[in-house]
């Protein structure tokens, strides 16, 4: 049995602190987009046994209506890595057809961290 567990709190505070020790002070925000706008599909994992965390979190570039999510995981060493580098992307709007699109690039994110913790054979 994995020690790995869901974890639906708010994203882990650990996530903010070691993006900003690797990337510089004020770069984190957009691992929580619920500071900023509507709620936003985001899954996390949590290693009781070792301290590593994994999450999934919308990202977007610098046009705003293009995002894609990306997957961080979080050592027990102190670091962060990216898992999975935000493909595929989609176009954010209230339109059904994106949001469809945005459903099925977080599940398929999702499906790659979930075959991290657990093997590809087992998701």
């Amino acid at each position: 049995m994995t020690a790995w567990r869901r974890y639906d709190a708010p994203l882990l505070p650990a996530f903010h602190e070691r993006f900003e020790r690797r990337c510089g002070k004020g770069t984190a925000p957009f691992l929580d987009p619920e500071l900023h706008e509507a709620p936003m599909p985001r899954a996390q994992w949590i290693n009781a046994d070792t301290g590593a965390a994994l999450a999934v979190v919308p990202v977007w570039t610098d046009d705003e209506a293009r995002r894609s999510f990306a997957v961080f995981y979080l050592p027990p060493a102190g670091d962060i890595w990216l898992l999975r580098p935000g493909a595929p992307s989609y176009i954010e709007s209230l339109q059904s057809e994106h949001v469809t699109l945005r459903n099925d690039a977080f599940k398929k994110a999702a499906d790659h961290a979930m075959a991290f913790i657990y093997g590809p054979e087992n998701c």
